[in-house]
C-alpha cells in the first residue's frame, strides 16, 4: 500500500518540460520594463542636476553685466546653452530678485520640461525648476 503514494510523489523526467520557457516569456518583459523605468528616473535626476547648474550659470552671467537688460539676456543665453540636450521644450528664465542695484543679489529661476518619463512611453509632462542667487559684482563689466 505504501508503494502507490511514493509513486505519485515521484516526478517523471518530462513533466516540467517547457517550464523555463514560460518563466522567461513572463519575466523578460517585466525586467525590460524595470530597466527602462530606472533609465527614465536616471534622466530625471540628471535633468535636476543640469537645471541646478544652469540656474547657477545664469545667475552668475547676469550678475556681472552692467545693466539690467543685458543681464537678463545673458542669463537666458547661459541657461539655454547649458540645457540644450536636457529640455524638450523652451527654457524659461525669470528674475526673482527686485531691481538691479549694487550690493544686492541677482536671483533667477530657470525652468523647463525634462524628457525623463517620455523615453519609456509615458507622456507625463515633467517640468523642473531651479533657483539660484549671485551677488551683483562690484567690478561689473563697464563696456
Amino acid at each position: 500500500m505504501n508503494a502507490a503514494p511514493a509513486d505519485r510523489r515521484r516526478r517523471r523526467p518530462g513533466d516540467d518540460a517547457g517550464l523555463s520557457t514560460i518563466e522567461v516569456v513572463i519575466l523578460a518583459p517585466v525586467m525590460i520594463l524595470f530597466i527602462l523605468v530606472l533609465v527614465a528616473f536616471g534622466q530625471l535626476v540628471d535633468g535636476r542636476g543640469a537645471l541646478d547648474g544652469a540656474a547657477r550659470d545664469a545667475a552668475r552671467a547676469g550678475s556681472i553685466q552692467k545693466n539690467h537688460g543685458t543681464a537678463i539676456a545673458e542669463a537666458r543665453r547661459a541657461a539655454e546653452a547649458d540645457l540644450t540636450d536636457v529640455c524638450s521644450g523652451p527654457v524659461s528664465v525669470v528674475q526673482k530678485s527686485a531691481g538691479f542695484e549694487p550690493d544686492t543679489l541677482f536671483t533667477v529661476e530657470v525652468s523647463c520640461e525634462v524628457r525623463g518619463l517620455a523615453t519609456i512611453g509615458l507622456d507625463i509632462p515633467t517640468t523642473l525648476s531651479a533657483t539660484f542667487s549671485s551677488p551683483l559684482d562690484p567690478y561689473r563689466r563697464t563696456a
